[in-house]
């Protein structure tokens, strides 16, 4: 996949969890192809100009929605930090646990979005368009989302702190969503994430990843008791081995994230809110 078309991609699945429903396929005007990477997504036939083709099917990431995450960092020794946004909004820095200061990030917020922004930087972009936002009156920046019977692909944050996630494996599911389910992936890392506070390379590295579906749980949220698959996945390159481990609920996506990085520390996200606009 494409630097900028291998943005956030959230892919979710008509077949999930403790769901016996089939896809009506006489609703489905797309087939399903494999990009670069083995990634299924949709494919339109030319003449289907909707804007909100790529949006239409989704069952989880449906335009409108907003799903808030609360994150924390935790050091090689277990200490708990946040960061903060330096006053000029390009910089940021490791702050203690219980710093407060507006611009300090202590959660994260995905919109998905209308339409197709995305295809005025790329035109034959084919995924759902998300947003992510740190702070209120700070720009968003933008990645994807491909949702699709097939499996569930999700580029995470990636500004100031969060580029940390770039070298973790990314959020992912691939039907069938069942225990023992294993796939691979493999994607190109630029060093335009490296930073010297966990890892700096030159040009290229190339992430090979390996995934499983290891478990069925019930897990507490604040959306009460949700039944999750549990996925293990790690990341292996030049600069060493990453992890995630995800749980995903056929109605939420991805509640909880917990990624152990290439410096050995991990970053924790967990699903908090989550509301239609």
């Amino acid at each position: 996949m494409k630097f900028l078309k291998s943005m956030a991609v959230v892919l979710a699945a008509y077949t999930i969890i403790s769901c016996n429903s089939k896809v009506d396929k006489s609703k489905i005007d797309y087939d399903l192809v494999s990009d670069d990477d083995g990634i299924l997504v949709e494919k339109f036939d030319s003449t289907q100009v909707d804007i909100n083709k790529y949006n239409k099917n989704n069952m989880i990431y449906k335009v409108g929605i907003s799903f808030k995450y609360d994150f924390e960092h935790l050091t090689t020794t277990g200490e708990k930090k946040y960061f903060k946004i330096d006053d000029n909004r390009e910089g940021w820095e490791f702050v203690s646990s219980e710093a407060e200061d507006s611009l300090v990030v202590k959660s994260l917020i995905i919109q998905v979005m209308n339409g197709n922004p995305m295809a005025q930087f790329i035109p034959d972009y084919n995924q759902t368009a998300i947003a992510y936002k740190l702070i209120p009156g700070i720009p968003f920046t933008m990645s994807g989302v491909i949702e699709n019977e097939a499996n569930i692909w999700v580029h995470p944050p990636r500004e100031h702190y969060f580029s940390i996630l770039e070298l973790n494996p990314f959020p992912y599911i691939k039907a069938p969503y069942e225990i023992g389910t294993q796939w691979n992936w493999k994607l190109k890392i630029g060093s335009q994430w490296a930073d010297h506070r966990w890892k700096i390379w030159e040009g290229n590295i190339e992430n090979n990843y390996h995934y499983e579906i290891t478990n069925k749980v019930k897990l507490q949220t604040n959306f009460g008791e949700l039944v999750c698959l549990v996925i293990e996945s790690t990341a292996e390159s030049s600069l060493g081995t990453t992890h995630l481990t995800t749980y995903f609920n056929a109605n939420y996506g991805f509640v909880k994230l917990n990624y152990t990085n290439i410096d050995g520390s991990r970053t924790h996200l967990e699903l908090s809110e989550h509301w239609q606009k």
